[in-house]
């Protein structure tokens, strides 16, 4: 999304007192440049009061003409990343009417403004000057550290600000011994001050050579400031944030003065914190004055006068006693973790499960991944699922809840994901009597990363009453490294709050990795980190299985018998066809061919070889489940029989291995695969023929001295070369 940012948002970041002319100027000719108004640059200019003259923006700015390489905006963005300002991933941007806001801070919110209590501000009964600035400096410095202070003033518009740089190369311990000898008058140490204007002191250490950002040798405090608050609320409010404040002064003004323990190792660390630090402030109603971010600052002096008021310390110490824990504690007070519970307070009354979505795999408000490779139909199956809810079917063997469900489309465009719900619809052979209960977002080509997405979801979701969100596929908005077990985590952790904040299932689906993956345990095959197989409560997993040749002419066979005998049954033909003649598919077609006319019999034929082309597309699939809440289901066997899944009610794939990474390797090839094919066929015969001698053998015999299926043990003998079957079902050897 492209936004325009706005410069006066940076202007904050930005001292006018610590530019040079120059800069001040180039500040002015950007905003011209950017189309803003001259009373931007001149509020902003106000805040330099000791060289802030009425006026001067507007006629500067009249002079500002157009040049072949004007001032621009980036100039102002430049100053302000200079002093702390950060970019839109973490420092935001404007909102359009489609933007979320970021609710990842909310939890920084600690003080209910609406009930807070303003807190009394009382002078200290025995006022002691000298007690004052001996508080403040063992309070706020070590001994050895040079302390900068100003106490010359001039008058301006009917305000006093500080005249000069002021002094700067005293050391603490120094202005402490001198103050403790002076008899409470602090102009004797500190130099005389106009009782009317007051004076300022620099609350973090100097190296003695000057007061700018660069002489801070530590950057262990920030201001706190708020000018256009009650006096009483901002004491209640500091309070209540448990600031880690050193010292609270008095500005004798309409402020007070928080020196706040930052602690930073370095500048670049001091900006974070303090931009951290006025966050919270503003989030729970402390409007502070944004101008106070420099660690040169200067702070107002307790111990002076201000007109009739003093400039006081009210307290030292107070809130937290550290930034670390200040900040462990903010982000600790409203992170909505339940309490531990004992057992035995629940032993008798536990809590409900929640009721299944679909029976025996998932709870309602769980998460379910199917995996597969490339090809296996698991959008298909996703939006079989979908069906399957919505209108209260079985799904793949299983009884779903009826109910809603949101299909988020990541990967097709919206002409596409609809017809697939209606082929789907068509090829399970259901009514749509239900069509109400299936919401559909498209979102290809606008697709965010999950941990954006998610809070978009939910307030679209919301009140919806969904059972179920199916988001297809993940691969679209994953964020990180798909192997990073931490970024993956934080990448899973967002389908919580999906099923957290909507009651709901979440169900998606990821590809597996390369190679061949019939050795591997179904929770291992999914691409990338484990994380994706252990975060969900239910795994479905698919991996195709290979048909052999016989197996599949077998079922183009069984097929092409299903649509002939089909076929003459809605001509009202084929009553002397029996059971046997519908196992033959060259039975049938003679059967054909004598009951039908020619021209009737061409179209069956193309049927047949319609039927017959479906089967040779058809592929072959396994489902294994991994399940956290319920017992673990035998594996499925089925076809994916475009467009839909159909299960293997016979039970032909039952005995069909998984590929294995011996077998790509080449260790086993397709004909020493037939030859162990064979070799059973061989051992069950043989097995049989030992206990009964002379009698025939039947397909049923062989079934009971092995582990295969009829349909299996037929295919086999189809494929053998010495062995043949008869329409009884009985088996012979050839030679």
């Amino acid at each position: 999304m492209e936004y325009r940012i706005d410069l006066t948002e940076l202007l904050t970041y930005i001292n006018p007192s610590d530019l040079s002319y120059q800069e001040w100027v180039n500040v002015g000719m950007a905003l011209k440049e950017e189309g803003y108004a001259v009373s931007v640059w001149d509020a902003w200019s106000r805040y330099d009061r000791a060289r802030y003259h009425e006026h001067e923006c507007e006629k500067k700015w009249e002079s500002f003409q157009g040049v072949s390489e004007p001032v621009t905006g980036a100039t102002i963005v430049q100053m302000a990343k200079e002093r702390g300002w950060v970019p839109e991933t973490s420092a935001g941007h404007e909102l359009d009417w489609d933007a979320e806001i970021d609710r990842e801070n909310d939890d920084l919110i600690v003080v209910n403004t609406a009930w807070i209590e303003g807190r009394e501000i009382a002078p200290p009964k025995d006022w002691d000057p000298a007690q004052q600035m001996i508080l403040y400096l063992e309070t706020l410095f070590e001994a050895g550290e040079n302390v900068g202070y100003v106490v010359e003033s001039w008058e301006k518009d009917g305000k006093y600000l500080p005249a000069n740089k002021g002094n700067y190369d005293r050391t603490a311990g120094q202005l402490i011994e001198l103050l403790s000898k002076c008899g409470g008058d602090i102009g004797s140490v500190l130099g005389d001050y106009k009782p009317d204007a007051g004076a300022w002191i620099r609350f973090n250490p100097l190296d003695g050579n000057g007061v700018k950002n660069e002489n801070v040798t530590e950057y262990r405090y920030a201001l706190v400031e708020s000018d256009c608050m009650d006096l009483e609320r901002q004491n209640a409010i500091i309070r209540e944030l448990e600031l880690p404040v050193a010292c609270l002064v008095y500005s004798g003004g309409k402020s007070l003065h928080a020196i706040v323990r930052v602690d930073a190792a370095n500048f670049d660390e001091y900006r974070k914190r303090v931009d951290y630090l006025y966050t919270v402030c503003q989030k729970n109603g402390l409007d502070i004055d944004k101008q106070n971010r420099n660690p040169s600052r200067l702070s107002r002096m307790p111990g002076a006068m201000r007109g009739k008021k003093k400039q006081f310390i009210l307290d030292t110490n107070l809130g937290k006693q550290s930034w670390t824990e200040w900040k462990e504690w903010i982000e600790g007070v409203n992170d909505d973790l339940p309490d531990p519970e004992s057992m035995a307070d629940v032993w008798g009354n536990l809590p409900d499960l929640s009721p299944p979505l679909i029976d025996g795999v998932l709870r309602q408000g769980h998460k379910m991944l199917i995996a597969g490779p490339s090809k296996a139909g698991k959008s298909y199956a996703l939006i079989e699922l979908c069906c399957s809810i919505a209108e209260g079917r079985p799904w793949l063997g299983f009884s779903c809840t009826q109910g809603k469900v949101l299909y988020v489309n990541l990967e097709l465009d919206r002409a596409s994901c609809l017809h697939r719900f209606k082929d789907v619809y068509t090829a399970l052979g259901w009514q749509p009597h239900n069509l109400k209960n299936i919401d559909i977002w498209n979102l290809r080509g606008k697709s965010v990363p999950m941990d954006k997405l998610a809070p978009k979801l939910i307030r679209r979701a919301a009140k919806k009453n969904y059972l179920a969100v199916v988001i297809d596929p993940i691969y679209k908005v994953i964020t990180g490294d798909e192997n990073s077990a931490d970024q993956m985590a934080h990448f899973c952790n967002q389908f919580d709050k999906v099923c957290t904040e909507l009651g709901c299932a979440v169900i998606y689906c990821h590809h597996h990795s390369k190679g061949a993956q019939g050795g591997k345990r179904s929770m291992d095959r999914a691409s990338g980190s484990g994380v994706f197989a252990r975060d969900p409560d239910a795994l479905l997993d698919l991996i195709e299985l290979e048909v052999t040749d016989a197996l599949r002419d077998q079922e183009k066979n069984n097929a092409a018998c299903k649509v002939m005998a089909e076929y003459l049954k809605r001509h009202n033909l084929g009553d002397e066809v029996s059971q046997d003649d519908e196992s033959s598919a060259s039975v049938m077609r003679g059967i054909c061919r004598k009951l039908l006319d020619n021209r009737a019999y061409q179209e069956a034929m193309r049927i047949v070889t319609e039927c017959e082309k479906l089967v040779e597309n058809r592929t072959a699939w396994r489902i294994e489940g991994t399940l956290r809440e319920f017992a673990k289901f035998k594996p499925i066997n089925l076809w994916f029989d475009y467009p839909v899944h159909r299960m293997d009610m016979v039970g032909v794939l039952k005995d069909i291995d998984l590929p294995s990474d011996n077998h790509r390797q080449g260790r086993k090839t397709p004909e020493e695969r037939k030859d162990d094919r064979m070799k059973k066929l061989e051992m069950a015969y043989e097995s049989v023929l030992f206990e009964n001698e002379d009698e025939p053998i039947s397909i049923k015999d062989l079934m009971k001295h092995s582990d295969l299926t009829r349909n299996t043990i037929k295919s086999y003998i189809d494929e053998h070369p010495d062995f043949e079957r008869d329409k009884d079902g009985f088996v012979t050897r050839k030679n």
